[in-house]
């Protein structure tokens, strides 16, 4: 599978349709990067280890194609989260095996997609939601809620919807505590907009890679200075990229953390080869006093 280089993350290069298939056959993580992930992948460094967990990311930015052409490299397609999580239903609608559990938006409005969806699918596709509160992520309790709460459902397909670096974060450190989801999709506000809760860019400002001047004008007081302030060094990164100048964040620390996984590694070989040995001399010990009594 190839991938494209962008600043510290590689891109999976892949088609939408390639992506499903890929996970129904295999399951997988998916992540869906756009501008401000990758700003953050620059300052974050939890985010960075929960990205590199990730099975699939896949492009969800019409800007991140632009700068793919820049770099020499032309990602094949945008797959945005809103985008997958749709196409993600239709293909599965009639495969009683997939069952789905959404986590995320606003209370009730999870509810309101799980019976849209449930109604296109002609099943109970959803089998269950769930909206937690402000600030669920600090508390162990409700997180273990969560789990709980996936885990005895009959879902092996879990749709997040939280924000990002919030969903990215938790699954990423709960996610081997969910015993039968194969399939993970950070998707964001994709459950937002099957809902009508949100409204999506039309569909040539998406087109053009717009969409963000959409989201800006619907949220500008959450959202203008992200665009507009915090996200514009991307652009002179991806130009110091251009010019072999950019220096990828946390990469000292990564060949640390490399360096120390090996060296304990290598303890751990030394400790159970030193205990094979002494069973070793003990059964030549036992087979020896056996011969002797004979």
């Amino acid at each position: 599978m190839k991938k494209v280089n962008i600043l510290n993350l590689g891109i999976d290069n892949l088609s939408t349709a390639e992506l499903i298939e890929r996970l129904d056959l295999h399951g997988g993580m998916v992540f869906t990067p756009n501008v401000d992930h990758l700003i953050k992948l620059q300052k974050d460094r939890e985010f960075v280890k929960a990205y590199n967990s990730a099975d699939y990311t896949v492009c969800d930015s019409k800007i991140l194609i632009y700068v793919s052409h820049f770099l020499g490299h032309p990602i094949k397609e945008k797959i945005s989260g809103s985008d997958l999580f749709p196409k993600f239903c239709e293909y599965h609608a009639n495969n009683p095996k997939s069952k789905l559990f959404l986590l995320g938006a606003a209370a009730g409005v999870a509810k309101k997609a799980l019976r849209i969806i449930n109604r296109q699918a002609g099943r109970n596709m959803v089998v269950d939601t769930y909206s937690p509160d402000f600030g669920f992520e600090k508390d162990e309790k409700e997180c273990q809620k969560i789990v709980d709460l996936i885990n005895n459902s009959s879902a092996n397909v879990l749709v997040m919807g939280l924000g990002t670096p919030k969903q990215e974060k938790w699954i990423f450190k709960y996610r081997n505590q969910l015993k039968n989801v194969k399939i993970v999709l950070a998707v964001g506000a994709a459950i937002d907009f099957v809902a009508g809760n949100k409204k999506r860019a039309p569909q040539w400002m998406s087109h053009v890679g717009l969409e963000w001047l959409h989201r800006v004008l619907s949220e500008p007081r959450r959202l203008a200075k992200r665009y507009f302030i915090d996200d514009m060094p991307f652009f002179w990164l991806v130009l110091l990229q251009k010019f072999n100048l950019y220096s990828i964040p946390f990469c000292e620390q990564i060949k640390s953390e490399k360096q120390s996984g090996e060296i304990e590694l290598s303890k751990m070989n030394d400790r159970l080869s030193t205990v094979l040995d002494k069973e070793r001399n003990l059964q030549l010990h036992a087979t020896a006093k056996r011969q002797f009594r004979d």
